[in-house]
């Protein structure tokens, strides 16, 4: 076993069992991947449509294929057959093209609502109050082929730890009042995707049940 494999069992180790580790695989090549997945991971994730579909389709079948990335609408058909989640859905137009799309080869697509909370500009997502407008004119109660499963979000790039904890706990905030309001009954909506390699020990501290780590387990990305 190779270095990969030593950092996917340290994760596995340093983890909660109830929060789940997905190897940020992006950039990097079909064999770095089977190294981390003879390790026992499963949940990759990626941020290009293209290169996602290259590795599913020759990649080990049992795969979970989580698309990380800002996701274009005209992207949302290409990856649809492969992908298990989508962090990424940050607009009530990709929403709706999700279900669209996913009615049209019947199949139920599981999406977290992508949360802007950090301080950049440069950030997609919803705002916490915006996610709330929305499920108070009842759009989500129209989705026929998308189960939304949680939020995702980042913290504010910075140095700053009480930063990055209050942006945490905002993503936290806000998917209580969607736990218990929208999404009452939802049994399936659970799912909390924040925290990275810098900072996923906060994040889970403040809630995380899903973390992305990548260069701290597949070395510096070959762009």
């Amino acid at each position: 076993m190779g270095y990969i494999a030593d950092r996917i069992r340290y994760y596995k180790s340093t983890i909660p069992t109830d929060v789940e580790l997905v190897a940020v695989s992006k950039f990097h090549p079909n064999e770095s991947i089977l190294e981390a997945y003879e390790a026992g991971q499963r949940a990759f994730g990626e941020s290009r449509a293209n290169e996602l579909v290259a590795k599913a389709t020759s990649l080990p079948d049992d795969i979970k294929w989580h698309f990380i990335g800002h996701l274009q609408t005209n992207k949302v058909r290409q990856i649809l057959p492969y992908v298990s989640l989508i962090h990424s859905v940050d607009s009530e137009r990709l929403l709706r093209m999700v279900d669209a799309e996913s009615k049209r080869i019947n199949r139920v697509t599981d999406v977290l609502l992508q949360l802007h909370v950090a301080q950049e500009e440069t950030k997609f997502g919803f705002t916490p109050d915006e996610l709330i407008q929305l499920s108070d004119m009842g759009i989500f109660n129209e989705l026929q082929n998308v189960n939304i499963i949680g939020v995702m979000g980042m913290a504010s790039n910075t140095d700053d730890t009480a930063r990055i904890i209050e942006d945490f706990n905002s993503i936290k905030n806000a998917f209580d009042r969607l736990a218990t309001g929208i999404m009452v009954g939802n049994e399936s909506f659970k799912v909390i995707s924040m925290g990275m390699s810098g900072d996923y020990l906060d994040a889970i501290e403040c809630g995380s049940t899903m973390v992305r780590i990548g260069s701290d387990i597949f070395g510096e990305r070959n762009y």
